[in-house]
């Protein structure tokens, strides 16, 4: 896409391609030993084999760059129907170029120079791209400034590529949406099984990321849209310490919860793009608290022996007894813990675990209100929608590219909340971070002395349902961390049936660098991470025991 497409001819293409891309007959890329046949040199590579190959001369960085493009050609809209990029960056070559010639001159700004990156759509740039959260609405509206996640990336040297599908409005719209859905782009898949959910709201970055369509990408959460599917998509994903990542420029629900935060297929990659991230920042207030305690190199705490001695605590009220084979793999990664030296204390329970859910959801409309009409006053004063009630309007009038499959349920909700000196939101707001903390997570890891608590981050990926929206049941461990904003990893810990399953660790406020130690001994150990195959569905077999 050399140009941008005009406000109305964006809108009548959309209108017959989100409808469509849920129901195109799936056809598999052309494969080669179980992977893409386009540039399978960059198959799992990593971020110091990039490097690597382009200080040898073997890659440059435009090289690179357009054989990822040409993988996201070869799989997003035909083949397999991904649908995991909206759309490439029109200047993604010459910027290439650029860094290829710095590198030429002897300048490397560092382990990210020269690396294609895909970041998630509601990370607003100040480029030739959109920032839409996935939303028709705006489409053609242009943020004054890049955001300081964008801001950061470029002054490393990553090349924005593109950016990323996802849950529209960061799946904070309807009660029964199906993750990984929006008016823009379609319905995302996940790439082990097509028919399978890559899991929200970050789904076009961890179905991007997992199929090695680009290097390394950037999601965002509230809660679990990092985790959630990075564990659908066997990656690792890291959601660090509210404050750690500056919120500026990126379209929000909450201001208690949101964070932005790697989704990429090693620890070590997680750790290098997370050093890139950090920073202090006057417009997000919230890293004032960072001083001193962030890291601008993460990779120092990558400690193959890290485990040994660890504390961990296995969370299993709530967080498992819902899956049999969830649960026997949790199993297979505790008795891998233990074989590396760390003493496990089992159980551990959050004693508070599931009791502040509806609190949480009131803090979050309430926020969502206040934040996202703050978000528009600032970044999109130039487009139609000024505030939530505009979009509301706006998702009326396009009905039928916009509501085909579900409603605006929690957009209304949101409307019809007070402003933030509500009682009943400060009320709920007390409530979060006194069971969340106090008498949930601080609790538990004081009683036990513990270094970090561990649980299966969720179920395998759940089938695709765009009729009634995603599935209820089972205890996500995202949320005590997600509510706390306490730091939160979730490594591949293996497949149930050829679906992936994560392992999580969770811990104290600014302690990324301990559970970053923690989350690669145990990926060095175990080595549990597939390239996924493009399956059309699950191959699961008759299982008799």
């Amino acid at each position: 896409m050399a140009e941008k497409m005009d406000r109305r001819a964006f809108l009548e293409f959309a209108a017959v391609t989100g409808a469509f891309a849920a129901s195109v007959p799936v056809k598999r890329p052309k494969m080669r030993n179980g992977r893409t046949s386009a540039a399978p040199e960059l198959d799992e590579i990593t971020v110091a084999d990039l490097q690597q190959s382009m200080a040898s001369g073997q890659f440059t960085s435009r090289a690179v760059t357009e054989a990822y493009i040409q993988r996201i050609n070869d799989t997003n809209s035909q083949g397999p129907m991904l649908r995991a990029v909206l759309e490439i960056n029109p200047d993604a070559l010459t910027i290439a170029d650029t860094l290829d010639a710095e590198r030429k001159a002897g300048k490397v700004r560092g382990p990210l120079h020269g690396i294609p990156v895909l970041i998630k759509d509601n990370i607003a740039t100040r480029d030739r791209m959109q920032t839409t959260a996935g939303s028709l609405a705006l489409i053609g509206v242009n943020p004054p400034r890049d955001s300081f996640v964008a801001s950061r990336l470029r002054d490393a040297g990553a090349i924005i590529m593109g950016k990323t599908n996802l849950s529209e409005w960061a799946n904070f719209r309807s009660t029964h949406a199906s993750s990984g859905w929006t008016g823009r782009g379609g319905q995302c898949r996940n790439p082990y099984a097509l028919d399978r959910s890559p899991s929200g709201s970050s789904s076009g970055s961890g179905s991007a990321t997992s199929a090695n369509l680009c290097a390394i990408s950037v999601g965002t959460e509230t809660d679990g849209s990092v985790v959630s599917p990075s564990t659908n998509c066997s990656l690792v994903g890291i959601k660090p310490t509210v404050g750690l990542i500056s919120r500026a420029g990126i379209i929000p629900i909450s201001h208690s919860q949101d964070t932005a935060g790697p989704m990429t297929r090693t620890v070590a990659d997680a750790a290098a793009l997370l050093g890139a991230l950090t920073g202090l920042d006057p417009r997000d207030r919230a890293t004032a608290a960072s001083k001193g305690k962030a890291e601008s190199d993460y990779s120092r705490f990558l400690d193959a022996g890290g485990l040994k001695g660890a504390r961990l605590g296995v969370c299993r009220a709530h967080f498992m007894g819902y899956s049999r084979r969830t649960d026997d793999l949790i199993e297979e990664a505790i008795t891998a813990l233990r074989a590396q030296g760390a003493i496990i204390v089992d159980p551990a329970d959050i004693p508070t675990a599931g009791k502040f859910d509806d609190d949480e959801y009131t803090v979050l409309v309430y926020e969502f209100k206040a934040d996202l009409n703050a978000y528009l006053a600032e970044y999109a004063a130039d487009g139609p929608a000024k505030t939530l009630a505009d979009l509301i309007a706006f998702n009326d009038q396009q009905k039928g590219s916009e509501l085909q499959y579900f409603g605006q349920e929690i957009f209304q909700q949101a409307e019809a909340k007070g402003p933030l000196t509500d009682p009943r939101y400060l009320k709920a707001l007390r409530r979060c971070r006194l069971l969340s903390r106090t008498e949930g997570v601080d609790l538990v890891m004081r009683k036990h002395r513990l270094d970090a608590l561990i649980a299966p981050t969720g179920g395998p990926p759940s089938l695709i349902d765009l009729v009634n929206g995603d599935p209820s049941g089972g205890g996500s461990f995202s949320t005590p961390a997600a509510v706390s904003g306490y730091p939160h990893i979730t490594v591949p810990a293996g497949y149930v049936l050829g679906l992936p399953v994560g392992l999580s660790f969770m811990g104290q406020p600014w302690t990324e660098g301990k559970l970053i130690k923690y989350a690669y001994a145990f990926e060095q150990a175990t080595k549990a991470r597939k390239a996924p195959r493009f399956l059309p569905t699950a191959p699961v077999e008759m299982v008799t025991k």
